[in-house]
């Protein structure tokens, strides 16, 4: 490319810019969306990683509902391949956005109940340490060593799960839901 040909791009790509709330990716065409491996139709292809890790890092930041610009080449642009790619990436982010609601749902009741299974066994070991402490046979013993233990680990790890598991996955919930709500935008150059 000349240099005169990327110095009016630039000026073109600028006067683009237009906002804070707006996440802006420049496209060759319209297979830097979709995998290179994927042989498929648009509406039905899977999405680029490479576009999606992009697409992440540039909407951390960004408010809830962003607006998402895909700049690409006039020559290239196609109005119902466009509204296609459109319905697919929304598709996708819904998809995705349903199925981490619903790992999350499972990862904290999985660790509601975990806690209060554990809390469970703590109660149970401190009831026969008080009904039975003046007998010491051999199975309150096993019983109280086998209960604290596994009453600690389980309530642990039930609020870890609850916590930090859940917090771990919170990022791709934020992005997908920040997704869900964009406007999707083709904007030539």
């Amino acid at each position: 490319m000349k240099k005169e040909d990327v110095s009016h791009i630039q000026n073109k790509l600028k006067s683009l810019i237009a906002s804070d709330d707006e996440i802006i990716l420049l496209l060759r065409d319209y297979d830097d969306l979709f995998s290179d491996f994927d042989p498929r139709n648009y509406g039905q292809r899977a999405l680029s990683q490479d576009f999606l890790i992009e697409l992440k890092r540039a909407a951390f930041d960004k408010p809830d509902a962003a607006q998402l610009k895909l700049i690409v080449p006039s020559s290239k642009r196609d109005k119902e391949t466009e509204n296609l790619i459109r319905m697919r990436l929304h598709n996708h982010f819904r998809k995705h956005h349903e199925l981490l609601m619903q790992e999350m749902i499972a990862i904290k009741k999985k660790g509601f109940f975990m806690t209060a299974g554990g809390m469970f066994m703590l109660v149970l070991a401190a009831i026969i340490s008080f009904l039975f402490s003046k007998s010491h046979s051999f199975l309150v013993s096993l019983l109280l060593v086998l209960l604290e233990p596994a009453g600690w680990f389980t309530a642990w790890t039930g609020l870890d799960q609850f916590y930090y598991t859940a917090k771990l996955k919170q990022p791709d919930l934020d992005f997908y839901h920040k997704m869900v709500r964009s406007a999707i935008i083709f904007v030539p150059y």
